[in-house]
């Protein structure tokens, strides 16, 4: 029944793209620095290059419109997930927007952006027309634009130490971080994970299920061909979320299925008026070889480096398969928070994470009580400030 949901719902929408013309505009009130400035919040737009060339947008909230500036505040680093963007934070406005919440309780909010995505697609001598700009994916999230991205806050700020917090893909490029370059240990005061995604032999995703014995094979065709872009935010998304997602869309079934088959089914938290601002900034585009990688890991059940072939392996590792990544070595104190009807961060995969950390290291464990809170819901789902940022909060001022 899922299959047959989901096939309706992306035939339907692929329909419905390509009636639409070519040269309709991205609206520019669905951009991160214009939802912010909607709702009176200053913004910043900085920027920074890795140290392979890309080019990466960060955004910032230095202080909340309710009190003006008041000097150093304590800053807040957010990580978006696989295929999103800056725009996750701020979406549900101030009553439910993370980075507007802890703007108004006094922190410094410094918004990520990953390479490839809406807002960072330059580099210094590649073009993401051509096929190398593409070469990429999570790994080197996790060792070049975290590690550029927070010593970039870090300079600008004047602040020793920041907390993280990270959902999703963002949770996945920290433990690849803080495994592959262990000084971050003393910049990162806590993290704190949403939906952490490491291990995924177990997850329940559909999406999962029929390309992982495809897609997540030890992929020679890397060596062949490299990688590209995988669903970009497009024109004709961003106006299908505006006329066919809204309230009184009798289509916006359709929206819902597709949301459903991206974070879990039938989530009695789903946002629906939200619909159309998810929509219009969701995908934000991404390589295809993050998509391998995580089917990698679904297919072999461990968290390790991507699985080129035994020859590149060799070539690369000096060994025929991929290195583990060292979870258990990080020393960073570290907080997750997980759900029952997530399709990526399944109970059984989060309890070998929780199982591999450093007792030391490992905070807190937050299973969510509310049994249908899926992948999403940790950004837009209906009260997330009552149901789950309160508790966050609450663990960012005692870490």
């Amino acid at each position: 029944m899922w299959l047959f949901r989901f096939v309706v719902a992306q035939v339907l929408l692929a329909c419905i793209a390509m009636a639409l013309p070519a040269d309709v505009g991205r609206s520019s009130s669905t951009t991160t620095v214009s939802l912010v400035k909607q709702f009176g919040y200053p913004i910043e737009e900085h920027e920074v290059q890795t140290s392979d060339g890309y080019i990466l947008t960060m955004h910032r909230i230095p202080y909340s419109k309710h009190t003006g500036y008041t000097g150093k505040r304590p800053v807040i680093f957010l990580m978006h997930g696989l295929l999103c963007s800056s725009s996750d934070w701020v979406l549900s406005g101030p009553d439910n927007g993370l980075a507007f919440i802890l703007s108004d309780l006094g922190y410094d909010i410094w918004m990520g952006n990953a390479r490839g995505n809406t807002y960072s697609r330059r580099h210094a001598s590649k073009t993401p027309l051509l096929q190398p700009f593409w070469n990429f994916e999570w790994h080197d999230i996790g060792i070049y634009d975290l590690p550029a991205m927070l010593d970039n806050v870090l300079y600008q700020t004047g602040q020793d130490q920041l907390q993280y917090i990270g959902h999703s893909q963002g949770t996945t490029s920290f433990f690849v971080l803080n495994s592959m370059i262990p000084r971050f240990k003393s910049r990162i005061r806590s993290a704190h994970l949403l939906a952490p995604v490491a291990w995924m032999g177990n997850a329940e995703s559909p999406l999962a299920k029929v390309a992982g014995p495809l897609f997540g094979q030890p992929n020679a065709l890397v060596e062949l061909f490299g990688s590209a872009e995988f669903l970009p935010s497009s024109k004709a998304m961003e106006l299908m979320g505006s006329l066919l997602c809204r309230d009184e869309a009798i289509s916006q079934v359709i929206c819902s299925n597709v949301l459903f088959m991206l974070g879990g089914w039938d989530s009695p938290y789903l946002n629906t008026t939200l619909i159309p601002e998810i929509m219009a900034t969701t995908p934000a585009g991404c390589s295809i070889n993050q998509m391998f990688h995580y089917l990698q890991e679904y297919n072999s059940g461990d968290f390790r480096q991507f699985d080129y072939g035994s020859v590149r392996n060799k070539k690369e590792y000096g060994n025929k398969n991929p290195p583990d990544y060292d979870v258990e070595g990080i020393d960073v104190p570290i907080y997750l928070y997980y759900s029952d009807n997530d399709y990526f961060a399944s109970l059984i995969d989060v309890d070998t994470l929780r199982r591999t950390m450093s007792p030391s290291s490992l905070k807190r464990s937050y299973r969510m009580p509310e049994v249908k809170w899926n992948h999403l819901d940790f950004l837009w789902g209906l009260n997330v400030k009552e149901i789950l940022y309160n508790t966050v909060i609450d663990d960012i001022v005692s870490a």
